[in-house]
């Protein structure tokens, strides 16, 4: 993924918050992109900071490090957006953990007005702040990363203790609200089995899609990670087709029900 980041010696305050009226700074982009919204030509952005630390994270720098990334200008994604007015037709918000930062609705009005559809990239651990976003009309699309059954695991993957409560709730809600989804799972060896596919497939349920990705040893948070070799496409293959029994669908990022490509 070519991402176009900016980075500044001069670091911001640790744990220094954005105040309320300010848009989020953006991090990193990606001008243009057939697969970070299936189905659309999009341009994502990328926002810093996060409240999850999942070894397999192969965004540390946004984690864990961006108040040693520069900003890249509102003002260039803009001027992007309107020099290719008909050609890109979304703009997907993600991170990081976008819903941390109080400016998030702003910096989306502001993006809308540029192009017609927005996505929120989110882990669900703000429940309440998607709701506002989708009961605001902000957003027209929600991915939910869901990294494990809801339960003891589900901290392990996430790094972090996690309330799942709040992760159930972002699950329901979203699958409630008619908005367009998708629900998304990184397959990675040492956390993931065909069992636990399986019982996140079960807790989305039968009216569901679930999208298996492949596990990328590359600059993951946790260095031991880089040593893991993934499952084959082969094996997640085999996992989909298990999990498929309890929703609507599960298939393998970029490809269709029946094992071709989408690109």
């Amino acid at each position: 993924m070519d991402l176009h980041a900016a980075r500044s010696e001069r670091a911001t305050a640790p744990g220094q918050a954005p105040e309320n009226h300010r848009l989020p700074e953006i991090k990193a982009w990606l001008p243009t992109s057939l697969i970070e919204w299936e189905g659309r030509l999009s341009c994502s952005v990328f926002l810093g900071g996060c409240n999850f630390r999942c070894p397999f994270c192969h965004a540390a720098d946004l984690v864990l490090r961006s108040g040693e990334l520069g900003s890249v200008p509102l003002s260039e994604v803009l001027t992007h957006l309107e020099e290719r007015e008909g050609w890109v037709d979304g703009v997907v918000v993600s991170g990081g953990e976008a819903t941390l930062q109080p400016g998030l609705p702003k910096l989306i009005e502001t993006l809308r007005g540029s192009v017609g559809a927005v996505k929120l990239d989110t882990n669900g651990s703000r429940p309440r702040v998607v709701e506002a976003l989708i009961d605001g009309g902000l957003i027209d699309c929600v991915s939910m990363d869901v990294k494990a059954p809801l339960g003891p695991a589900y901290s392990a993957a996430a790094g972090v203790a996690v309330d799942c409560e709040a992760v159930g709730a972002s699950i329901e809600l979203i699958r409630s609200r008619g908005i367009e989804h998708e629900f998304r799972t990184t397959v990675v060896p040492g956390l993931h089995t065909r069992d636990d596919v399986v019982g996140i497939a079960r807790e989305l349920g039968r009216t569901e899609t679930l999208i298996l990705q492949q596990f990328a040893p590359l600059q993951c948070l946790d260095p031991t990670y880089l040593d893991r070799r993934p499952y084959s496409r082969v094996q997640l293959r085999e996992m989909a087709e298990a999990a498929s029994e309890f929703v609507a669908e599960c298939r393998l990022r970029g490809e269709t029900p029946s094992g071709g490509t989408t690109q």
